[in-house]
């Protein structure tokens, strides 16, 4: 890119996420990206088209396989991860999906820590064990012990989130990763929450970074999305007869991924696998996604702040029960979140009202500014009830266990003032404590001020 490679000195990331990947490559010479909405590209001859199909590198052919606007913002989250290039497709769930079925087959193995986001256990709980793929799950994914245990010959990959939702536990990149590492299996991390502005997994020792690119990368709730990023730096062939699509199968030329791609064989037969799904992204939510990127640092770090002082307020709050925010020390991956999260705790913690299901539902509906929804990592705060949304088909059982009760809501925070965030929680509050039997909790607020020092 113009500009950047010749830069005599790292560039920051708030540089980065409006420079990397932006420039050169479109004819006109457009200093915006533009929107390239189009089904299929022209081919010059039947050379051209011969080699596009051969090599994509060597120009588009057809928007499910790349499209300019798609490989700018790969270009762009790939510089900000670290990474040796990313692919996009058409939402997070698919980024997952395409990640995982690279790698695996049926008979294959993975073992992924409980706590993380239920669209995500459920597809390898049931879909993917429906194709014979099975998973176990780290109970405790702070014990190096239980990871180890729960590793096979069969294993193939590591899957956990670094941030996990809904209850914000961190994970242990540097831990996990060395145990991966020692099996030859790949650390998959889903990093939505914390995004490439708080903590980049590549550079903690993880293979595979996925996002939602539909949450806090493009920020607005608009559009959807999903990023596959991978470091390069895994030897797909170090044990023969593993991961065959990328180091056993050959193509038409003879050669496997990895002797034909080198570092971007992970990525090269990624690429296939999702030309063959089909999770392709509309070029328009590539634009929207890469509109959302140049702000990320400036909403991620005021977020984060915001969230800071909301947990920090409502843990004083008689009504509440408990809050889970990393960013309080009363959070068990406190010492982690210090370590691994400097510049932030991120934006979504969850908090349970002592007064059960009645009390959220009453808290849900009297607030103004918390839109009750699911989704996450927008502009605009959220809140969301676990229990009977995403968690629903969870038995009880299964809820205590992960710390999801009747009282328990997940709150996303947004760029709202911090002090009208506080007095639409006032009134949440207010509205739970007169659900209790007891006497109504008169609400009072602890001074902003105080909690923000």
């Amino acid at each position: 890119m113009p500009g950047l490679e010749s830069s005599p000195a790292p560039l920051a990331f708030a540089t980065r996420q409006l420079h990397a990947g932006a420039r050169g490559f479109d004819s006109h010479g457009a200093r915006a990206t533009p929107i390239y909405l189009t089904a299929g590209f022209e081919f010059e001859d039947l050379g051209d088209g011969e080699s596009r199909f051969a090599d994509p590198d060597t120009g588009f052919s057809y928007t499910r396989v790349g499209n300019p606007t798609a490989a700018a913002a790969e270009r762009r989250i790939a510089d900000l991860e670290g990474g040796v290039g990313a692919l996009l497709v058409g939402s997070g769930q698919a980024a997952t999906s395409t990640a995982l079925l690279t790698i695996l087959e049926a008979g294959d193995h993975i073992v992924a820590a409980s706590a993380i986001y239920e669209g995500t256990r459920e597809l390898l709980r049931s879909d993917l064990g429906r194709l014979g793929i099975t998973t176990d799950f780290v109970v405790d994914p702070r014990d190096p012990a239980a990871w180890e245990a729960a590793i096979g010959p069969d294993t193939r990959a590591l899957v956990a989130e670094s941030i996990a939702n809904p209850r914000g536990g961190v994970l242990d990149i540097p831990v996990v990763a060395e145990i991966a590492h020692r099996h030859g299996i790949p650390l998959i991390v889903d990093s939505t929450l914390a995004t490439p502005y708080l903590l980049r997994p590549l550079e903690l020792g993880a293979d595979i970074v996925v996002h939602s690119a539909s949450k806090f990368l493009s920020g607005h709730g608009t559009a959807l999305g999903g990023i596959i990023v991978d470091a390069g730096r895994f030897a797909w062939d170090a044990v023969p007869g593993r991961f065959r699509q990328i180091a056993g199968e050959t193509g038409p030329d003879g050669r496997t991924f990895v002797e034909r791609s080198g570092e971007r064989a992970f990525l090269d037969a990624a690429r296939r696998v999702a030309m063959r799904f089909g999770p392709s992204p509309s070029p328009l939510n590539a634009f929207l996604l890469l509109q959302g990127v140049e702000t990320l640092s400036l909403r991620v770090e005021r977020q984060s702040q915001t969230a800071a002082t909301l947990a920090s307020w409502l843990e004083a709050r008689p009504e509440v029960a408990s809050v889970d925010y990393s960013g309080l020390a009363s959070h068990p991956d406190h010492d982690l979140a210090e370590r691994l999260l400097p510049a932030g705790r991120g934006a979504l913690f969850a908090f349970t009202l002592a007064g059960g299901r009645a009390a959220a539902e009453a808290f849900t509906t009297a607030v103004r500014l918390f839109t009750p929804m699911t989704h996450l990592g927008d502009v605009r705060s959220l809140v969301l009830h676990p229990a009977t949304t995403t968690h629903a088909h969870r038995s009880d059982a299964d809820l205590e266990l992960i710390g999801v009760g009747p009282g328990l809501l997940r709150l996303s925070v947004g760029l709202e003032d911090a002090a009208d965030l506080v007095a639409d929680l006032e009134r949440g509050l207010a509205a739970a404590a007169a659900t209790t039997t007891a006497a109504p909790v008169t609400p009072v607020a602890a001074p902003l001020e105080a909690v923000s020092a």
